[in-house]
């Protein structure tokens, strides 16, 4: 019988509000406009030697750190193929058609995504967790999930999984 354990952290202060639009529909650009994001964590893996699989108090700083970095800021996407975003030292210009917007540079994060969705949100902070959690020693989990919650309980999930090293294939 084999054993799995996983810890999850879904605290009332895990949460960053944001503006943002998003395309659809091929064509279509929302107006800009903003959520309260709520986001939930889940890391499955080997226990350590303390016998736990990550120590809670280092998981929650790290998620803290990386929502302080979006929160009260416009997430705006740099790899959208139609949405074009350009930063300069005071202020970043984004179009979508004959629509533009400016924004002060401070006010903006400029995330390397193709579009701010929640489930693309969820895969940006648990790629930025993974190197937050490997600068505290913890190796990569065998499973990372991320979920980001931006209209009451409607969730954007994204899942890693690692890569079996060889010698657990062999």
């Amino acid at each position: 019988m084999s054993e799995r354990y996983r810890v999850q952290l879904k605290k009332a202060h895990h949460v960053f509000s944001a503006a943002h639009f998003i395309t659809y529909d091929g064509q279509t650009c929302e107006p800009l406009h903003g959520h309260n994001y709520r986001v939930a964590v889940e890391l499955e893996g080997p226990l350590d030697e303390n016998h736990y699989v990550v120590d809670f108090v280092m998981l929650d700083k790290a998620i803290c750190s990386i929502l302080a970095d979006l929160d009260h800021h416009v997430l705006l996407p740099t790899e959208h193929p139609a949405i074009r975003v350009v930063p300069t030292e005071k202020e970043v210009v984004a179009t979508f058609e004959q629509r533009r917007w400016v924004f002060p540079r401070s006010d903006c994060v400029l995330l390397p995504l193709p579009n701010t969705t929640a489930e693309l949100l969820a895969r940006y902070i648990a790629h930025r967790l993974i190197g937050l959690l490997a600068q505290n020693g913890v190796e990569h989990p065998r499973i990372l999930r991320v979920a980001v919650d931006e209209s009451l309980d409607q969730w954007g999930q994204c899942e890693l999984e690692a890569t079996p090293s060889r010698s657990e294939t062999d």
